[in-house]
């Protein structure tokens, strides 16, 4: 039998559905109709529990009663459950998907080969954001399965475009960027905290010293992707010779900060690895 191509998702009426209700189906849902990519009324989920439906209701989402009821009425479906029942619920569900539609997942630790042999279905796209996604600035990043077609990746792009920013890289990279972006938010919000204890040891009141480091760090961040400069040359330019910024800085390397942030990235990325393995 000759492979037909897959028939393209229909960009102006296409609608969205979410197996799993959670806060990052939440986020996204929420980032698409507020950046104007989706009316509300073209998204849907499932849920019975009152709390989930109203958080989805309150911006104009239908929220149906069963998983399947998502899939018949979606083109793009987004799994967004945990890893542990991910399975059970593509075998239940695959009865009723079809080939015209595009499957996404942003399950951690599930491989894509496992997804489409579960489901039964090729057109799948893997994304891995990140917990900023709550705020609309995500780090995601996609990886294709067999039959998604470039068109199904810039729907995607777009999709995930609209809280944060999203890259493309091969499935093999995912336990790396697991220990990059994807563990990296928790590195930093330990950073601000421990920025935050060195102000009140200066003197600072604890709200001034949190608000200043919170700020820094977010400003810092904008700093390296608004001017595309290296972050060692943005460095250099706040330490002027003998000053108070590389007095600091020299502690910090002393302490070898470098190496124990390169250290944390590359256990969690080990970790990554041992439980997509277990």
């Amino acid at each position: 039998m000759p492979v037909t191509a897959p028939i393209p998702i229909p960009t102006d009426t296409w609608k969205l559905g979410f197996i799993g209700a959670g806060k990052m189906a939440e986020s996204i849902a929420k980032g698409v109709v507020q950046s104007g990519l989706l009316p509300a009324a073209r998204i849907r989920t499932a849920h019975l529990g009152s709390s989930r439906r109203t958080a989805f209701e309150s911006f104009g989402v239908t929220v149906l009663d069963h998983n399947d009821q998502v899939v018949e009425d979606s083109d793009v479906v987004v799994l967004s459950v945990k890893p542990q029942v991910v399975k059970g619920v593509v075998l239940e569900l695959k009865p009723k998907l079809s080939k015209k539609q595009l499957l996404v997942s942003v399950v951690a630790g599930v491989k894509l080969k496992d997804l489409q042999e579960w489901s039964g279905h090729d057109r799948f796209i893997r994304v891995m954001p990140n917990t900023p996604a709550a705020v609309g600035k995500a780090a995601s990043v996609m990886s294709l399965g067999t039959a998604a077609t470039e068109e199904d990746a810039e729907l995607i792009s777009k999709l995930f475009g609209a809280i944060g920013k999203i890259w493309k890289a091969d499935e093999k990279l995912f336990d790396a960027i697991t220990g990059l972006s994807g563990s990296g938010p928790a590195y930093m919000f330990l950073a601000i905290e421990a920025l935050a204890d060195g102000g009140v040891a200066a003197g600072l009141p604890r709200d001034l010293a949190l608000g200043l480091a919170s700020q820094t760090v977010l400003g810092a961040a904008t700093m390296a992707t608004a001017t595309g400069k290296h972050p060692g040359q943005l460095k250099d330019d706040v330490a002027s010779p003998g000053g108070t910024t590389i007095a600091g800085i020299h502690e910090l390397e002393k302490g070898g900060i470098r190496g124990i942030f390169m250290n944390a990235v590359v256990a969690a990325a080990k970790r990554s690895r041992e439980l997509s393995q277990g």
